[in-house]
């Protein structure tokens, strides 16, 4: 069983949002979000496969339009939410919903599969209550993020030496690497790093890994 790690009295309580339910609209607006972030541009078509608990209520519990607001960079408890399939349709983004019957790791589980012109990218998610998520899947590979510690995501270009830049950005923040997990589309694209840190010096390390050569984005999360 995943392990469980709340903050704060207010994981507990449950996440300030827009709609019914923490797991199936507040978990999916951060799972839309980080995957956005991963991403790190507007996809031009989004396919969203749901499973189980999320594809049997995801249009009463505001699943749906979650995923979405979260995915352009909504949080839970943004007005917009409501809107968000609309301002998607509004922005070019091709969204579908796929209800799945076979079972999944977790019953709020869904995949995001965005397409960018030839680029594409899948990402799982898992929604595992009181707003709390965690990201198992990316480009095929099996990974486990609860992005419940300080998380840094960046998309770059695949060449020589960026790892070892990032890493000694790190070193001289003195911002400790709990994991790193990288992945890439195919040698010299695009790549992306996820970075679990402990003791962040947040604002220094990410303007120092934005000045970085051959970086696309740097977004962090905690």
């Amino acid at each position: 069983m995943s392990e469980l790690r709340y903050r704060s009295v207010f994981d507990i309580i449950g996440p300030i949002m827009i709609g019914p339910s923490s797991s199936h609209t507040a978990g999916a607006a951060r799972i839309g979000k980080v995957v956005g972030s991963i991403f790190g541009e507007k996809p031009d078509k989004v396919d969203i496969y749901l499973y189980e608990s999320f594809a049997k209520t995801y249009r009463g519990h505001g699943t749906d339009i979650a995923l979405v607001g979260g995915l352009l960079g909504m949080e839970p408890d943004d007005n917009r939410l409501q809107d968000s399939l609309k301002i998607a349709h509004q922005q070019g983004i091709e969204v579908f919903f796929i209800p799945k019957k076979e079972k999944a790791q977790h019953p709020n589980s869904v995949r995001f599969v965005l397409t960018k012109g030839d680029r594409k990218m899948s990402v799982t998610g898992i929604s595992i209550g009181g707003g709390n998520i965690q990201i198992s899947e990316l480009n095929g590979f099996k990974i486990s993020l609860t992005m419940g510690t300080p998380t840094i995501v960046i998309v770059q270009q695949d060449v020589p030496g960026i790892i070892a830049n990032v890493s000694q950005i790190l070193f001289e923040t003195n911002t400790n690497i709990g994991t790193m997990t990288v992945t890439r589309e195919s040698k010299g694209e695009k790549a992306i790093t996820i970075i679990e840190v402990d003791s962040p010096q947040v604002e220094q390390t990410l303007k120092r890994l934005r000045k970085l050569a051959n970086i696309y984005s740097v977004n962090y999360f905690d």
